[in-house]
Formats: C-alpha cells, structure tokens, sequence
C-alpha cells in the first residue's frame, strides 16, 4: 500500500470563513504546530493575493524551521492563451520560494466554457504546461482537480483527462 501524505489548508481555505482573520503571526505559529503534528504539507496562502500571504512566504523561509512538514504555495494554472514562463501568477509562485506548489484547474467542462471562457482542450494545455513548467523550475507540484466530481457528473471523459 502506498503511502498516505496528509495536506492541512488551514492557513488559506480556513481563513475565508466569515470573521476569521489571521495575522502572519498567527499563521507561523499555526504551521509550526501543524509541524509538530506530523502534517506532510502545510497550505501558506496565495501568494498575490493579499499583503499577509506574502509577508509570510518572506517570514516563513527565515523564521520556520521545519522538522517534517513543507510549506505549499497555492494558485492557479496559467491563463488562456499565456505561456506559463509569461504569467505573473505563476511566476508569484515561484517567488514565493516554497519546496512544493498547489495549483488548481478547472475540471468541470461548464467552468472551463462559463467561467474561464476557454476551449476544452486550451484548459488542458493550461494544465499540462503550468504543471510542466512548475516541474521544469524544481517545485513539487500539487494538482487540485476544482469541481471534480460536479466535472465528473456532467463528462467524466474530460474530468478524468484534467
């Protein structure tokens, strides 16, 4: 049996409930304890999307000194039509200089028509050539297959292919 690799996305996902804001303070102590409890990986934020994320990737690589955890930046595939080595996003992702990087895509065919307003098939370029890309600069990647299962119901040829 393979081995099974714990993931904690408290210091982003957690943080976008209604009244809960922490302080990069907050959120180093947070990943030393995340630490401490065996997690595998420990989601830092986004990076770009906030002053706070990007205080803590800059805390984080001097002032956490990890024992077993590695700290996963998190963002998006590059964007339609872009080269990922051309994408500011991506390139948020590597500045922010963690051993691993989270990026998700869109796996439900309706989001990548609606919501991206791409074709089928310039998604899965997105997603093959950011993860390539990430790769080829000596990150970890993490894939987040978004809405798979909703992308599942409606064509699981193509949720399947992301």
């Amino acid at each position: 049996m393979g081995k099974i690799v714990l993931y904690d996305t408290t210091l982003r996902d957690g943080t976008q409930g209604e009244g809960v804001s922490l302080s990069c303070d907050d959120k180093l102590k947070i990943a030393r304890r995340l630490d401490e409890f065996g997690m595998d990986y420990i989601e830092g934020g986004w990076p770009g999307s906030n002053p706070k994320d990007m205080e803590f990737f800059e805390r984080a690589q001097e002032e956490l000194s990890l024992k077993h955890a590695k700290i996963a930046a998190f963002g998006s595939t590059c964007r339609a039509n872009i080269d990922p080595a051309d994408d500011p996003q991506i390139q948020l992702l590597i500045q922010a200089n963690t051993p691993a990087i989270t990026i998700f895509g869109k796996t439900w065919d309706l989001h990548v028509t609606e919501v991206l307003r791409t074709t089928l098939e310039e998604n899965l370029r997105m997603i093959r050539e950011s993860v390539r890309y990430l790769k080829s600069q000596g990150k970890e990647v993490v894939y987040d297959a978004e809405h798979f299962f909703d992308g599942y119901r409606a064509n699981p040829e193509y949720a399947l292919a992301t």
